[in-house]
């Protein structure tokens, strides 16, 4: 089940893509008679109701299914998810990445966080402030939680997340490295381009060996594989658990592969009209445009 938030005819939604379509569930369910919620948030914050979706899928009458869609020409894709109620990050959690840039690996997970204003949808701006010389990309895999996890073991930890979807970590590189933590650098509006769906955890059973790739203008910069990880999701939610309490909607950003700008002798950084792509194994692309203004 691939979950997306959508706009049509100016009116949020959430619902399923299948086959090019997609389908609002809130629509379907009130044709059927079922009750499901009108918020994704709300949606992903109750596991009972993906179970009452895919059983609503299975059973519902053609005609109302087919008025409840639309076709992916006809609406605009949101980010998954407008209010997390937290967005961690992880840095250096990447072997080759931690290696391109001289750093030694780190023993336990080194964890920042972003304001959700950073948060944009595929197809958004990411805007450059004219002061930021250093503009970076950062192609990474996301995870969405489903439920509340406080000191979670490994052994356990997947049955807290929801899916999965992508997250472009934008840096800017020269407010990043001004500081002692990364906040600033990071915490940019529109620094963290997300989507285009979430693709559900039960669907996405392997995680440890997924492709993640970046192009840039279509030239490919990142050409990484999450095996590469440091810490895989387990460990992940397990340490972050131990600290603060997890909770539904909660983003959890992975971390980026070897090939990022600032890893270059040369550094290529972005500029006014660039065009970054990212793709995962399983979960597909999110592209975003470079504004400067």
């Amino acid at each position: 089940m691939r979950i997306v938030r959508f706009s049509f005819k100016g009116e949020e939604n959430y619902g399923v893509v299948e086959s090019q379509r997609i389908t609002s569930l809130p629509a379907l369910a009130n044709s059927e008679n079922v009750s499901l919620p009108n918020s994704i948030q709300a949606f992903i914050a109750n596991e009972d109701y993906k179970k009452i979706a895919e059983e609503l899928f299975i059973n519902a009458k053609p005609n109302n299914v087919k008025t409840a869609s639309a076709s992916l020409e006809e609406v605009q894709i949101l980010a998954p998810i407008a209010f997390p109620p937290k967005i961690l990050c992880l840095g250096w959690n990447y072997i080759d990445h931690a290696a391109e840039r001289k750093v030694e690996p780190p023993k336990e997970p080194v964890v920042f966080m972003k304001p959700h204003t950073t948060i944009v949808g595929p197809g958004e701006k990411i805007v450059k402030r004219p002061f930021v010389k250093e503009l970076d990309y950062e192609g990474e895999l996301a995870v969405v939680i489903g439920k509340k996890a406080k000191d979670v073991q490994v052994a356990e930890a997947i049955n807290y997340v929801f899916g999965y979807t992508l997250m472009n970590d934008v840096s800017a590189r020269d407010f990043q490295f001004k500081d002692k933590q990364w906040t600033r650098g990071k915490g940019f509006d529109t620094f963290a381009p997300m989507g285009p769906y979430i693709v559900a955890q039960d669907q996405l059973l392997d995680t440890d060996n997924l492709s993640i790739r970046t192009w840039v203008n279509g030239e490919l910069r990142q050409n990484g594989n999450t095996r590469d990880m440091i810490f895989d999701i387990p460990q992940i939610i397990y340490h972050l658990s131990r600290v603060m309490t997890l909770e539904p909607c909660d983003i959890i950003s992975t971390g980026t592969p070897s090939g990022v700008a600032m890893g270059m002798k040369e550094p290529k950084w972005l500029q006014n009209g660039d065009t970054v792509k990212i793709e995962i194994e399983g979960i597909g692309k999110l592209e975003n445009s470079i504004e400067e203004r």
